[in-house]
């Protein structure tokens, strides 16, 4: 057996990071049971050279191991322990662009960019094609986007990113960073945005872009799709087509700083309701194996609530292991959890 250490990437965030420790402990957990064979054990915290680490034993990794864990979402080198002794083990993330992409974008409300992250892991890594992630082009459907951190991390792992959000505002705010992101970094690329019209009528806006992630593939046809929905989250069904996407993936909004909509409903602060009116048409549009993941305030909602929205909604919630350990918390007001559940 092989001792490792994993030196978790520095948050920012002082709540955030104070979480960082336990929640890496649980994304490990999940990519052991999903990818790795279950071959990891001994899996605690240490410090080395007054420095947190996440040490495990295992046999020793591949080059396909370590590829996977090189997209867990605070990972920051991970070595071979040999008594003193740390020997670095080579690690080449999914990314196809640069990590501004996710950083640059600064306003009240937004996700952090690590947690982002964590959750489309984990709501992959519980689906069907968990194994496919360093070479299958996953579609990811936010129907909560906001203003795209999701969406710019599955761009981020060179998959297709489809959103959908009914806020105006942060529908022109997205669709205006990216076409300038996209032109600041001179990628090959196409985008526009268009209205769209059901029996002569304007019923929402969308944003498509084909991006190239090299000059070359973008030449050959071979280009990154992104598409974002200015539209009611409890319709989205009526956007995308049925059974397309690998996941669905969704930060609810956490009934404190900032409401959440449906054009039928107006403006409230209950994730559940909301979540209740949606639930049906995003479990429509995942693909059969495929995955959804929702985090949500806890103190609004309880997780045995959430779950059985979703079984309502004919998926089959993940309740064991390491998924039950996502809980942690925001702020004073706010301790969020993930919900995972699979299409059958």
């Amino acid at each position: 057996m092989t001792r490792y250490a994993l030196l978790v990437l520095p948050a920012m965030n002082r709540v955030y990071a104070e979480a960082s420790i336990g929640l890496t402990i649980a994304e490990l957990g999940v990519f052991d049971q999903a990818v790795l064979g279950g071959r990891l054990s001994e899996i605690t915290e240490t410090r080395i050279g007054g420095v947190p680490y996440i040490v495990f034993e295992a046999d020793e990794l591949s080059r396909q191991d370590a590829a996977y864990l090189a997209n867990m979402s605070t990972i920051y080198a991970l070595f071979r322990q040999e008594g003193r002794f740390l020997d670095p083990v080579e690690l080449r993330s999914l990314d196809k662009f640069n990590d501004d992409l996710i950083t640059i974008q600064k306003y009240q409300g937004k996700t952090n960019e690590h947690f982002t992250k964590l959750l489309l892991n984990v709501t992959l890594l519980a689906s069907a094609r968990a194994r496919e992630m360093l070479e299958h082009r996953f579609r990811v459907l936010d129907p909560l986007c906001g203003r795209g951190t999701t969406l710019n991390q599955a761009l981020m792992y060179g998959y297709d990113a489809a959103g959908l959000d009914i806020d105006q505002k942060d529908f022109e705010a997205y669709a205006t960073f990216i076409q300038t992101w996209l032109k600041r970094k001179r990628l090959k690329h196409d985008a526009e945005v268009t209205r769209i019209r059901r029996e002569h009528k304007n019923i929402g806006r969308r944003l498509h872009a084909s991006i190239g992630v090299t000059k070359e593939s973008y030449k050959a046809g071979d280009a990154l799709e992104l598409t974002y929905v200015n539209g009611d989250t409890a319709k989205a069904a009526e956007f995308y087509r049925a059974g397309s996407f690998d996941l669905v993936v969704a930060d609810a909004p956490y009934g404190v700083q900032h409401g959440s909509r449906t054009q039928q409903q107006g403006l409230h602060r209950s994730p559940l309701e909301l979540v209740k009116a949606a639930a049906p048409g995003w479990a429509k549009l995942l693909k059969p194996g495929g995955a959804l993941g929702i985090s949500w305030n806890t103190n609004v909602a309880r997780r045995e609530d959430v779950a059985d929205v979703l079984a309502d909604a004919g998926l089959e919630p993940v309740e064991s292991g390491p998924y039950l350990d996502f809980q942690h918390r925001v702020d004073q007001a706010i301790v969020r959890d993930i919900v995972v559940a699979r299409r059958p």
